[in-house]
């Protein structure tokens, strides 16, 4: 028990320290996880032989990745995505697979090691890619999404690898030998090829129909105990008992409670599921990320440290021009090929799991499985410098009037709305009610469709990119209303259109108060925040219920939007950005007099109201 103890305060200790400072550095909190690994294991060596089994544990956190993935895509979603699926992604695996194969046997390997190497680093690393992807806000990019489409096509072509692995074996008798001593749990273990399919088939169809009849009915079961972590036991049941049934059929976990995440993407308990699994997702992953960290043998790298780096880079340049080459045949351009050139050019986790197959199947000697399983390390490890490398080319080799927008923006308007959600769609509703054209642009790919649906003409794009936003008219148009979640994007947002058009209307939303001073520093015109409004209107409610007349209540709500409108704009000369309030005196001293002086002046006007009433009742 005191073993266990002292080696999860390692592993988390190491991340709490690490990845905070990775993140402040601008580095990603992946490569905060790798280097804590590093730091644990090797450097130090405060970890050791647990390592390998601790990593196949949390190689969990990339099934419940891919769930979460799938509970965010809608179908329709994926079977657009169906020609990028076999275009990108069988193209990519087919190509490295060839090229890398090729190379091996160029070197002196036969055909089933060099074909063995070649599946190993056609893959890439799901759990990095797409983690980063999210960090950075590019998942709904072009760039992003087709990496996502070459990364699920990977995820699937694992199955049919696994299945070819043990036709390589350099041994027929050892292939038996190994089958015959295996002890895992398998529904398929001694089936003909028909009932092999008609069992990893059926088990697919009870995942989705799992997913669409019996979901609702578990959840309410589960809501009568009105127990919150009730919930959180039966999202954990549904994951795990997903990713366990695919085992049991020789399918991969991770593509299974994929598939069960698509099925259930539009389902009510859609938030509750997500919500419920995204903290294991991320302390699993990031544990993960330790273990890759700590498992880099440096022992084998300094024996050999030329050829072992070079490989790496080897590999890496392989997949990127290879990567480069696709995404040009596919219409890519831009930043989104140069983010689908580098995010991919790693190899992967499941990299791991292959090795070790081929090494018990005979495939390949321990001695060369213990150098790729090095090689697959250290890419990943140079992955996330792949991504800060990603945003200074773009920042420095691609200029702002450089038009690569996701969706061809066919029409431009008066009025950009950039942000779709609950609050944009009742700002562009009403412009268009009132007669006046919008151009709507959003990044969330399901919000779009179902605007189009209903019969409204929004496009698909990040608002935040100076490309998109020229594309949309920005030149012309007289009002950009900025209806985006982030706030740090919407203060981008607003100095871009400022500076690119000092006389546009700026309309922003914006998240507190803290905000509303940002976005009136970085040039908005006017600034709604979130809950003013509703607060306003509920403090009117209680005012009423407390006595006071409607017209009374009214007046006092009305008084104090314009006065602490008045306030905001004062209070925003004496706001210093990156400075805390606590350390703003001047800041302090004026808030303090002007609520005493808000407090004062609603007082009085209440008074002078009830006085007028009062003077008004007969005696």
């Amino acid at each position: 028990m005191q073993e266990f103890l002292l080696q999860a305060t390692i592993y988390l200790g190491a991340a709490v320290i690490a990845v905070p400072i990775a993140a402040r550095l601008g580095l990603g909190s992946v490569l905060g996880y790798l280097m804590a690994g590093i730091v644990i294991g090797p450097v130090i060596g405060l970890v050791g032989d647990e390592t390998e089994s601790l990593r196949h544990f949390a190689e969990f956190g990339v099934v419940m990745m891919l769930f979460i993935v799938g509970l965010e895509l809608d179908p329709r979603a994926l079977w657009e995505m169906r020609h990028k699926l076999l275009g990108l992604g069988g193209l990519q695996i087919g190509l490295t697979t060839l090229a890398i194969t090729g190379i091996s046997m160029g070197l002196g390997y036969n055909f089933p090691i060099s074909l063995s190497i070649g599946l190993t680093f056609a893959l890439s690393s799901t759990a990095i890619v797409l983690q980063t992807l999210s960090e950075k806000g590019l998942m709904a990019s072009t760039g992003g999404r087709s990496s996502f489409a070459v990364l699920l096509t990977q995820d699937i072509a694992v199955i049919p690898m696994l299945a070819l692995v043990p036709l390589l074996a350099m041994s027929q008798a050892a292939v038996h030998h190994d089958d015959h001593h295996s002890t895992a749990m398998s529904l398929v273990e001694g089936l003909p090829g028909w009932g092999v399919t008609l069992v990893t088939l059926g088990a697919i169809a009870g995942v989705i129909l799992a997913g669409h009849y019996l979901t609702q009915p578990l959840f309410r079961y589960a809501h009568m105990a009105r127990l919150r972590e009730l919930y959180t036991a039966l999202s954990l049941v549904i994951v795990i008992g997903i990713a366990f049934l695919m085992s049991l059929v020789g399918l991969s976990p991770a593509l299974g409670t994929f598939l069960a995440g698509v099925v259930l993407a539009n389902s009510e308990f859609r938030h509750e599921l997500e919500a419920d699994v995204e903290p294991f997702k991320g302390l699993l992953l990031g544990l993960f990320f330790i273990t890759v960290g700590a498992g880099i043998s440096f022992e084998l790298l300094f024996a050999a440290p030329l050829m072992l780096i070079g490989a790496t880079l080897g590999v890496m340049t392989v997949k990127a021009v290879i990567l480069y080459i696709i995404g040009r045949g596919f219409g890519l351009k831009g930043r989104d090929q140069w983010l689908f050139t580098l995010s991919l050019a790693q190899a992967g986790e499941f990299g791991f799991v292959l090795l070790s197959f081929m090494v018990t199947q005979n495939v390949l000697p321990g001695p060369l499985a213990d150098q790729l399983l090095l090689i697959v390390a250290l890419s990943m490890l140079l992955t996330p410098l792949l991504f800060i490398v990603f945003d200074r080319l773009t920042h420095h080799l691609l200029s702002d009037s450089e038009v690569t927008p996701d969706d061809e923006i066919t029409e431009t308007g008066k009025v950009i709305v950039a942000g779709i959600g609950r609050f944009g769609q009742i700002v562009n509703r009403m412009i268009n009610a009132s007669g006046f054209s919008t151009v709507v642009l959003d990044h969330n790919l399901a919000a779009v469709n179902m605007m189009k649906r209903f019969g409204f003409k929004t496009f698909f794009g990040d608002p935040t990119r100076p490309d998109v936003l020229i594309a949309a008219g920005l030149k012309d148009a007289d009002i950009l209303v900025i209806a985006i979640d982030g706030p740090e994007a919407a203060v981008k947002l607003t100095q871009f259109a400022r500076k690119a058009r000092p006389d546009i209307h700026i309309i922003a939303r914006a998240k507190d108060r803290m905000h509303v001073y940002e976005l009136y520093q970085a040039g908005a015109n006017d600034i709604v925040r979130e809950n003013f409004d509703s607060s306003l209107r509920a403090g009117r409610y209680a005012l009423e219920n407390l006595g006071l007349t409607e017209y009374e209540a009214h007046q006092q709500s009305e008084s104090f939007r314009v006065m602490d409108r008045e306030a905001v704009k004062e209070l925003a000369q004496y706001w210093k950005p990156g400075v805390a309030i606590d350390d703003n005196p001047e800041f302090i001293h004026r808030a303090s007099d002007i609520t005493r002086e808000l407090d004062v002046a609603l007082l009085r006007q209440l008074e002078e109201m009830r006085g007028k009433s009062d003077s008004k009742d007969p005696e």
